[in-house]
C-alpha cells in the first residue's frame, strides 16, 4: 500500500511538473477562446496565446471531422483547452461547430484562409523575383526584338524571342539579371537573382523562334531580357510557424530594395535554404552582430557577443537561398546579421 501510494504521489508530481512546464508556453494574459477576425494572421494569432509562436504546431489539435483541418478562416472560433493535462487549441468552424465531410459541406474558397503571414507585404516580391542556379538565366529564350523591330515593348505589344521552348509551355516571365549572391563565410556563389520585368505568352514557335503577346509589364522589356516558364508561387496558410528540424546558423544577405537597415516587414534574402534543411514557415532568431572594440589593456581588438535583435519566418525556400519576412524588429538590423535557431 505504501509503495502504491508514493506511486501516486510521484505520478501526480510528474504530471503536474508536465502541466507546469507545458503551461509555460502559455502567455500570462492568453485568452481561453479566440473568433479570428477578417485581416488576421496565424503569426499573430500564436502570438495571442503563447509566448512563443513558432511553438503553434505544438498546441494545434487537428480535428479530421473539419474540412481543410488545417485551415483557419474569419469567424472560427478559437478554444484552449486541456486534454491529458496538455494545452491544446481546437477549432470550432464558423456556421455550425464540426463540419462533417460530405456532399453538403459549406465549401468556403481556400483564398479565404488567414494566411500565416501578411501576404499584402510580400505577394509582389513573390511573384517577380527568383534565385536562379548557375547558367540558368543565361540559357533561357532570349528577347531578340519587339514587334516591327522595336527595341522596347510593353504590355499589348508582341515581341519575337529565340530560343528553345518546351512543347507544353506557353506562359512565361520575363526576366533581367539582378545581383549574384556568394555566401560571405565560404566564397561560395549561391545565386542570381532573377528580376521579373513582366508577363508573355507564347502565341507561335517556328524552328526555335517564337511569336509572344505580353500579358503585363511593370517595366519596359528589352532585348536580351530572358523568358522563364511561369512558377506558382503562391503562399497559402496550409504551413505554420515552427522551429527549424536542426540546428541553422547564416547571415541576412540583402534586404529587398537594396536599403543597408532593415525593419518589421521587409523582406530579407538569407544564405541558407533546403540544403540547410529549412522549409517554409521556419522561424529564425535575428542577432545583431557585435561592434568590435580595442581591448584598452592588451590594445586588441575584439569583437563583443552577438545581441538578439528580432525574429523573421522563411516564407520561399531555394536550394542554398531562402526568403525570409522580418516579423518583429527590437533593434536596428542590417545585412550580415546573424540568423539563428529561435
Amino acid at each position: 500500500m505504501k509503495k502504491l501510494l508514493l506511486g501516486l504521489v510521484a505520478g501526480s508530481l510528474l504530471a503536474t511538473q508536465l502541466l507546469a512546464a507545458d503551461a509555460g508556453m502559455l502567455r500570462p494574459d492568453h485568452p481561453d477562446d479566440y473568433v479570428v477576425q477578417r485581416g488576421d494572421t496565424l503569426w499573430d494569432i500564436s502570438g495571442r496565446f503563447l509566448n512563443e509562436p513558432w511553438k503553434w504546431p505544438e498546441i494545434w489539435q487537428v480535428n479530421p471531422q473539419i474540412a481543410n483541418p488545417h485551415l483557419i478562416f474569419p469567424g472560427d472560433r478559437l478554444t484552449l483547452v486541456y486534454i491529458d493535462g496538455e494545452p491544446r487549441i481546437v477549432l470550432n468552424r464558423a456556421g455550425g461547430g464540426i463540419v462533417k465531410l460530405s456532399p453538403e459541406v459549406r465549401s468556403t474558397a481556400l483564398e479565404d484562409a488567414i494566411p500565416a503571414i501578411p501576404l499584402e507585404d510580400i505577394n509582389a516580391f513573390l511573384t517577380r523575383s527568383r534565385i536562379v542556379g548557375s547558367g540558368e538565366l543565361e540559357a533561357a529564350p532570349y528577347v531578340i526584338a519587339g514587334a516591327s523591330g522595336r527595341v522596347i515593348t510593353g504590355a499589348g505589344d508582341q515581341l519575337h524571342a529565340r530560343g528553345s521552348f518546351a512543347p507544353d509551355e506557353k506562359s512565361f516571365g520575363v526576366f533581367r539579371s539582378g545581383q549574384v549572391f556568394v555566401d560571405p563565410d565560404t566564397g561560395e556563389i549561391l545565386g542570381k537573382e532573377a528580376i521579373e520585368i513582366g508577363g508573355v505568352r507564347l502565341i507561335a514557335e517556328d524552328d526555335g523562334l517564337g511569336t509572344l503577346s505580353v500579358e503585363r509589364s511593370n517595366k519596359e522589356i528589352r532585348i536580351q531580357d530572358r523568358l522563364l516558364p511561369v512558377m506558382e508561387q503562391k503562399i497559402t496558410a496550409t504551413f505554420y510557424p515552427s522551429a527549424p528540424q536542426g540546428d541553422v546558423s547564416g547571415v541576412i544577405l540583402a534586404v529587398e530594395g537594396g536599403v543597408a537597415n532593415v525593419g518589421r516587414l521587409d523582406v530579407v534574402v538569407l544564405n541558407r535554404g533546403a540544403r540547410e534543411g529549412l522549409a517554409e514557415g521556419n522561424v529564425l532568431a535575428i542577432k545583431k552582430a557585435g561592434e568590435v572594440v580595442r581591448d584598452p589593456v592588451t590594445s586588441e581588438l575584439v569583437r563583443l557577443p552577438a545581441t538578439p535583435a528580432g525574429a523573421l519566418m522563411v516564407f520561399r525556400v531555394f536550394e542554398k537561398m531562402s526568403y525570409g519576412l522580418v516579423l518583429n524588429a527590437q533593434h536596428p538590423i542590417r545585412v550580415l546579421d546573424t540568423i539563428t535557431n529561435p
